[in-house]
């Protein structure tokens, strides 16, 4: 059994209020004084004295930067060779500038549905000098002739010139990883200067967070480049947001070439 405590005696308590009320009577005057010696004595109207004595009192909130809506967001996607030449060509006569222009059409519809403003650029498109986006990714493929086994799969690289390289290596990234997962195609390490020294780079705004993706080899990923050209510019769409939105992912290596 617990030992009660003996009461506190009357007297006591009585000292114990007065305490109390003595303390909040001088931690009033201290504010008190605090406002008159702060403030100068034309502000202290009644009015004016008793809005900033409730300001003062109030418990303040701190600014919370407002979040970007998709309509704030701006993408750029550029179609590899589109308007400048064929690109790549295959033996039935597909031309790499074809296949990046469908794939590079859907990726922007899928964009703008989700409430992004979108640009579908050419290769040499004259905007791009000094481009503002949240994302910039030029969509290319590789060859249309046999090079060997391993030729399939895709490869990304951000932009060198890129203001932050922590941006750039969060864009590769994600877009590494969705579109690995919705495709299935492999990565294929073999990233070249021709992709890390890619033109469009060094015309962008240096702010603007770049990339350049070659989506499959047009020899041995024909089929999933050509006929199911959907599942390619999903990956790519997953990608972009995941970058735009933040999302959890392990950064990858960059491979040097």
């Amino acid at each position: 059994m617990t030992a009660l405590k003996p009461p506190i005696p009357t007297r006591r308590k009585k000292e114990l209020r007065t305490g109390q009320v003595l303390q909040t009577t001088i931690t009033v005057a201290i504010l008190v004084a605090t406002l008159f010696t702060a403030f100068s004595p034309s502000l202290f109207s009644n009015a004016n004295f008793n809005a900033m004595l409730a300001q003062f009192m109030s418990p303040q909130q701190a600014a919370i930067a407002p979040v970007p809506t998709p309509e704030q967001i701006r993408v750029g996607i550029v179609s590899g060779h589109w308007g400048h030449d064929s690109g790549a060509v295959c033996d039935n006569g597909t031309t790499e500038q074809q296949v990046n222009l469908a794939i590079a059409t859907l990726v922007q519809q899928k964009l703008t549905a989700y409430g992004y403003q979108v640009d579908l650029l050419q290769e040499f498109d004259p905007r791009l000098n000094g481009y503002k986006a949240a994302v910039l990714l030029s969509i290319h493929n590789d060859s249309c002739q046999y090079i060997n086994d391993q030729a399939t799969g895709f490869k990304i690289a951000a932009a060198l010139a890129n203001r932050d390289p922590n941006l750039s290596s969060r864009l590769v990234s994600c877009i590494r990883d969705r579109y690995g997962r919705i495709t299935g195609l492999p990565y294929h390490d073999s990233v070249t200067l021709d992709m890390t020294q890619y033109h469009a780079f060094n015309e962008i705004d240096p702010s603007t967070t770049a990339a350049i993706i070659e989506a499959g080899f047009l020899y041995k990923d024909y089929n999933i480049l050509t006929s199911h050209p959907n599942v390619i510019a999903d990956g790519i769409v997953a990608g972009i947001q995941c970058f735009i939105n933040n999302e959890n992912i392990a950064p990858q290596p960059t491979v040097a070439p």
